[in-house]
């Protein structure tokens, strides 16, 4: 059993680990970044066709209503996507990685508007934690920051997150997790089609092994382990393992572009990632 564990434990942290790639790849890959969105759900697609085909997982939407669900979840992912990787380019891996991982709070809060529940006093509290943490991220408070820029885009990236999330659970939440990434991967591999047309295309030759990291390693298989792996965890536990996604985007960036974040990043970071786990945990009791 202890082994059994081991192994599962070992497949959440890999599908962090390869998830957390899109840090260092949204910052290096030198291409408009409208364009690396679209590359990198085309290749997903592609992939993500292939493995529900082989494991026989369906593709089939069964009823209509759930159609626009599904394409408006998707729109909302592409949003995610590109506004995540504006911030990477105008902030840094950590300031962009950090500002989005407010996603579970800002769930937290949007939830009850969703579903109809009532907003929990705590997740107020624990709002403005992360409100701390993200001043004491910011380096300079002034649109004409780079920094500050990077950090609103990244907050925008984690609403859009938020809200993708939301309707998939109030929607569509009995589908397969492979089937999901397929579909809405398919919706913006189709609406980004217009970006070949009007942006450049000239680097491509030189960024396709990257391009095709990130849409194999980080977005297909990355997203597939997780899903896998989630199955064997708790919601609460798997949502504190993979809090440590920014910590590995932040290793990574060091390591392949140089980059060392400042002791305000560390104390912000740690605000922000604290209330992930404390909501998690509080979740679980």
């Amino acid at each position: 059993m202890k082994n059994s564990d081991s192994h599962h434990l070992l497949g959440l942290l890999t599908a962090t680990l390869f998830i957390s790639t899109s840090g260092v790849l949204g910052k290096y890959i030198a291409m408009p970044t409208e364009v690396i969105i679209w590359f990198r759900s085309a290749f997903a697609m592609v992939f993500l066709y292939i493995f529900c085909k082989v494991k026989k997982i369906s593709l089939k939407v069964h009823h209509a209503k759930t159609h626009l669900p599904l394409i408006l979840s998707s729109l909302f992912m592409a949003g995610h996507w590109i506004t995540y990787f504006y911030a990477l380019k105008l902030s840094n891996v950590a300031l962009g990685m950090l500002s989005l991982y407010t996603f579970p709070m800002i769930t937290s809060l949007l939830e009850p508007i969703f579903m109809k529940t009532t907003l929990n006093p705590i997740h107020l509290v624990l709002g403005t934690v992360v409100l701390t943490g993200l001043y004491i991220l910011t380096p300079e408070v002034h649109f004409e920051s780079s920094m500050t820029r990077g950090i609103l885009f990244g907050l925008f990236s984690a609403l859009c997150y938020s809200i993708r999330i939301l309707i998939l659970k109030q929607h569509v939440a009995n589908f397969h997790g492979s089937m999901l990434m397929c579909y809405q991967t398919t919706v913006i591999t189709i609406v980004l089609i217009p970006v070949l047309f009007f942006l450049d295309l000239s680097a491509f030759s030189s960024q396709f092994p990257y391009l095709l990291l990130l849409g194999l390693l980080t977005t297909a298989i990355g997203h597939s382990l997780m899903v896998h792996s989630l199955k064997f965890f708790a919601a609460s536990a798997a949502t504190i393992i993979s809090s440590v996604q920014p910590v590995f985007g932040i290793i990574l960036a060091f390591f392949f572009l140089g980059e060392i974040p400042h002791v305000n990043t560390y104390i912000g970071g740690a605000l922000i990632l604290s209330t992930v786990i404390v909501e998690s945990i509080r979740s679980k009791k």
